[in-house]
């Protein structure tokens, strides 16, 4: 499919959806939406194209999944050309039925090229946003179309490793929560190689925690996973990362039991594409303020 035939059929069209737990109109002159159609047989071309090597392997979740379960993985993206095969290679190899919702936040690079070749594949559903509104909007318009029993995000760079997602969901197959983080400080190794953004974050998250009440160790951390139900009812404002510390607060103010697994991490710099920055650590303060103390 081009980019005119979406363009032409997106100003054309209104889709209603549920986002983010309420019932809203959403034109689709800004989220051109192209189905899913074929199998999964396209991620595994992307495999193939990408540098994965043979020997990675996604491990199976420690516990029996339930009959007929589906994960969800909602992928924000903006200018991932560099590692979106890569990263979407090693999700093709999560050994778990699954739907995967890329969302482009209107990539100016070459990220576009690469989602073309995913548009037809079945399970995977492809959203081309025409105007850039940050990670926040990007994962509401993720979550609102997901089907899932569980929803994780995973980022579209290589600092989070989709081998850890297996682990995420054990806590919330077992009843143990409906909301499980994985924290990059859990343990003795300090999977961020960077002191002044390990201090940044452990500041935000003692702040989150004395407004909700958790003891969390990470509550900036990319690997989230939800029990779909959690959203009902749950509306996000947050446009960019200001998302990470209102969904906390939110979900704390609800009651649902929310646990950390160790993760691991590389991170990466600013030169390699890090895209959150000071602006966005003076947002955090402001959401963690505005939403523990009410929605």
């Amino acid at each position: 499919m081009t980019d005119d035939v979406s363009s032409n059929s997106a100003h054309q069209a209104v889709d209603s959806v549920h986002e983010a737990g309420r019932s809203v109109a959403v034109s689709t002159s800004f989220d051109a939406v192209l189905p899913a159609k074929r199998t999964l047989d396209y991620l595994q071309h992307l495999c193939d194209m990408a540098d994965v090597p043979e020997e990675y392997q996604v491990p199976e979740p420690r516990v029996p999944l339930p009959k007929d379960f589906m994960l969800s993985i909602v992928v924000p993206i903006f200018n991932e050309e560099e590692t979106l095969r890569n990263i979407l290679a090693r999700v093709a190899r999560i050994p778990v039925r699954k739907e995967v919702i890329l969302v482009d936040d209107c990539s100016t690079d070459g990220t576009r090229d690469v989602l073309r070749a995913l548009e037809q594949a079945a399970d995977v559903e492809v959203v081309y946003k025409s105007e850039n509104e940050g990670k926040g909007a990007a994962l509401r318009t993720g979550f609102a179309r997901a089907h899932g029993d569980i929803i994780v995000v995973q980022d579209a760079d290589l600092e989070y490793d989709p081998r850890d997602i297996p682990r995420l969901l054990e806590p919330i197959v077992n009843n143990e929560a409906e909301v499980v983080y994985g924290s990059r400080f859990l343990g003795e190794e300090h999977r961020d190689p960077s002191w002044v953004h390990r201090l940044g974050n452990g500041m935000l998250t003692r702040a989150s925690n004395l407004l909700t009440g958790l003891d969390l160790t990470d509550m900036e951390t990319c690997y989230k996973a939800f029990r779909r139900d959690v959203f009902e009812g749950l509306m996000i404002r947050q446009d960019r990362f200001g998302f990470e510390p209102e969904v906390t607060a939110k979900l704390a103010r609800r009651g649902f039991r929310l646990v950390e697994v160790p993760i691991s991490y590389d991170g990466r710099s600013y030169g390699e594409g890090k895209k959150i920055g000071v602006k966005d650590a003076f947002e955090a303060i402001y959401c963690i303020v505005r939403y523990g103390l009410a929605d």
